[in-house]
This record gives C-alpha cells, structure tokens and sequence, in this order.
C-alpha cells in the first residue's frame, strides 16, 4: 500500500552516502555468517529440551563491533561506535547487543529485532545438507537460521560495521538492536522486552524503529497476536474392552475442542480492515500438540492434553480473547451431557460412579498482541520509497505470524515498521536458506532509508 503524502524528498538516495558506505561485501559477510549459522545448534530455543546460549552468537557480533567502540577495557578501538551487551543476571549466558553510530542531532533510526535464536531443527536427516553449518551453493546461503534470523543478524552487524569504518557525518544516531529469546516466550525478562522496560529504546523513539524480522524484501504492514493454549481434559482411565466403565479423555478432548473452535470462527470472523492491510489469513484456533501420560493400547486414557495456539489480526484484542475461550471450556463442562459423543458406549458421565469428565484450558503467560504498522508515517513512506528504488516494486503485505512487543512499542510512542530479507517459504522449515542477492539488496535499502531520512529537515 502506498502511502498517503508523496515525499518532496529526492528518489534516490544520497550519492555521497551511498559511495561512502559501499554495498554489501560478500567475503566479509559470508564470514561473517559462517561463524554464526555454526553456532546455530547451540541457539535452539523451545525449553526445557533446547536452552539457547545466545551469547554464542553475540561474541561474533562483538568481535566485529567493538574494535569500532569507544568501549576501551572491551576491545575498543576508540570509536565511533557505542557498543552495550545487557544481560539479565539471571541468564548470563543469554545476552542482547545494542550498537550505536552517534549523529550530531537529536534524530535516530533503528534497526531492531535480528534475534540470536533460532526455532529447533526436528530431524537433521530430513535436511539436504547440514543445518548447523553454513553451505554456500551459488547465490543460495544455506542452513538453521539464514533466513530467521541470523542471515538478519550477520546483515545488520556489517551496516554497522561500515558505519564504524567509514565515520560519514550523520545528523541521525543510527541504532541496532540484535536481541535474544524470540523464538519462545516461556522465559521473559530477558530479551526486547527487559530492554524496553528498563529505558534502553527509550532514544529510538526519535525516529523510525525498523524491526527486521520478516520476509521477500517487502514491507509487512501488519502482524499477529499470539495465544498459545493447553486444553486438558480428565475422565476415567480403564481397560479397552470394557469402554462402558471408562470416561475416554482423548474422546471428550476432540469434542470439546470441536466445539471451541465451531464457537471461535463465529465469534472471530474476519474483518473488512483486514482486506484493506493484505492479511493472508483471518484469526485461526488450531491445534498442534498432543500429549498424554502413557500406557498401553488396550488402555482408555483418563487425561490428555491437546496444545496449540490462537493467531488474531491485530484488529482484536488477545486478552479478550482468552475470556471468550474461558467461556467457552466454562459452558462446555457446565453442559458435558451435552457434548458429542463416539460411538453406543461412549460418555462422558458414569452416574453410578458419581464421576463426569472435566476440560480445563491454560494459557502461557505470554499474550502478544498483533500490530498494524501506521501507512501515514514517514517512517513507513521512507521504507517503501527505497523499497521502490532498490526492489523495483512495493507489495506490502500482512499475515499473523508474531512478533515479541512491536505492538507495545507501537502503544508506547515507536514508529515500528517491518521488513526483512529472507526466504518467506522456508521460515521455521527444513532447508532453510537465504539469498546472498537479497542481503545486498537489503542493505542498499537500508541506506538508501538512512540518506533519505537525513534530508529531511
């Protein structure tokens, strides 16, 4: 979507910044990103089975970073770069890095999000290659993390790292931000979130906040909320050829959750904003876990759990939502006589017994809601002109994938827009890659984002 007020600005970046700060360098960012796709088996992030040493990956972004600090007794080389590692106590192997080119005003840009984790790898068999090790076929970059997010991380650290080398005069402070603990929200307090709570942003509410954590070179205009949720259900374990005495847990799970998500999709249609911002898809309620304690074949299951999550467009409110779901499980065992059942001798009630099946529904602590980025800003207007200028074309787009607290930065003031680099088809997927082609293009955005900016008055 274009925006709104055409730019009085030039459409084409600054010549004079733009030779100055080069293109992206192959070599050095192949490097670069070797180093880091090798840490990638150790960034796992899904607890308690993958605890990630962010740090792993922070110590190269530093290696890089800090012979361009001012921060001496690190490994400084007198400037110009400000560089910070902070890490909460309580994790000391899981930092974040904030880097900053200072300007002579009191402007800033900001490069946030490129995340140190990464999703786990299920089975490194079913991979053409290995994923924890970078392979280079061609164009392709390839293994765990190229393309969510480290490929974003390497990128950003070579912007900065040409910042710090090439010193050109800017009124804007530019600012990264390479965080830990995207991919899983069981810990908190430790990554963008602590960052923002203890005043480490508080400076890039000056300018745009551009959080680079997403796909195919265009704009995404607008994200997901996230609810993950597990749904219990408790009956009767017993033998399998006496189901009449049994109340079947796996039975009673299904139904219930048939008919929370029949009352999800009625309560939750889709909306005309949504059309309006490209969303792929409305809000969905889907599982995709499914446990149970244990046993043997012949034995009827007396609890179960199903997990999954709740996706929303950012036009409806996730705290809302769980109260609808509360609802939903609060009818559901009001009214178990009610409920489906599978086949002659299915139930869910044993009278003589005094025993009725039960659900009950939990969710994480972490409630994420969805942003839709304002298409009115200059920070939006800037990234699709130099998407424009160095793309060709601008298709932005929406969809409910999720990211940590860009909607309470939004609430909290930030300009906060989305873009990124990699391989939309391989996100969270086996054979993760990305294309070297697209990293350059990215950051010759990137630059061309920083000139315009400062020639705004």
């Amino acid at each position: 979507m274009a925006p709104l007020h055409s730019s009085s600005m030039s459409a084409c970046s600054s010549p004079l910044l733009k030779d100055v700060i080069g293109d992206l360098d192959r070599h050095s960012y192949v490097a670069l990103l070797t180093k880091l796709i090798g840490e990638s088996e150790y960034v796992q992030n899904n607890p308690p089975k993958y605890k990630p040493k962010e740090n792993r990956v922070a110590r190269h972004v530093l290696d890089v970073l800090l012979p361009l600090s001012t921060t001496p007794n690190n490994g400084g080389g007198g400037g110009p770069l400000v560089v910070q590692h902070i890490t909460n106590p309580k994790y000391p192997e899981r930092g974040n890095v904030i880097a900053e080119y200072p300007g002579t005003g009191d402007g800033a840009v900001s490069f946030v999000g490129m995340h140190m984790d990464v999703v786990p790898v299920v089975n490194p068999k079913d991979w053409k290659f290995n994923p924890f090790s970078l392979s280079v076929d061609g164009d392709r970059l390839q293994g765990r993390g190229t393309t969510d997010c480290l490929g974003h991380v390497a990128l950003v650290t070579e912007l900065m790292k040409r910042l710090g080398e090439t010193k050109p005069k800017l009124k804007n402070s530019i600012y990264a931000v390479f965080i830990c603990n995207e991919e899983n929200g069981e810990v908190t307090g430790i990554g963008v979130d602590m960052l923002a709570k203890e005043g480490y942003l508080d400076a890039l509410k000056a300018g745009p906040l551009y959080w680079i954590d997403v796909a195919d070179k265009q704009p995404c205009i607008g994200s997901g909320g996230m609810i993950t949720w597990d749904l219990k259900a408790i009956g009767k374990q017993f033998h399998s050829g006496l189901p009449n005495k049994a109340i079947n847990a796996m039975e009673l799970n299904m139904e219930a959750l048939k008919v929370i998500q029949t009352r999800f999709y009625s309560d939750v249609p889709p909306l005309p904003e949504e059309k309006k911002y490209k969303y792929a898809t409305p809000s969905t309620m889907k599982p995709t876990q499914w446990t149970y304690p244990g046993g043997s074949v012949n034995q009827i299951p007396g609890e179960c759990t199903i997990s999954g999550d709740v996706r929303l467009t950012a036009f409806y409110s996730p705290t809302d939502i769980v109260k609808k779901l509360q609802a939903y499980v609060d009818d559901i065992n009001a009214n178990i006589e009610d409920l489906d059942t599978r086949g002659p001798v299915s139930k869910y009630v044993l009278p003589d017994e005094g025993l009725k099946g039960s659900v009950e529904i939990t969710f994480d602590e972490e409630i994420i809601g969805g942003i839709a980025c304002n298409l009115d800003s200059r920070g939006y207007q800037v990234l699709y002109e130099a998407t424009k200028e160095v793309i060709g074309y601008v298709e932005p787009y929406a969809d409910t994938g999720t990211l940590p607290l860009v909607r309470d930065l939004q609430d909290e003031g930030f300009d906060v827009q989305l873009t990124g680099y990699g391989i939309n088809d391989v996100y969270h997927a086996d054979n993760e890659y990305c294309l070297f082609s697209d990293m350059k293009q990215g950051f010759e955005v990137f630059v061309s984002i920083i000139s315009k900016l400062e020639e705004d008055k």
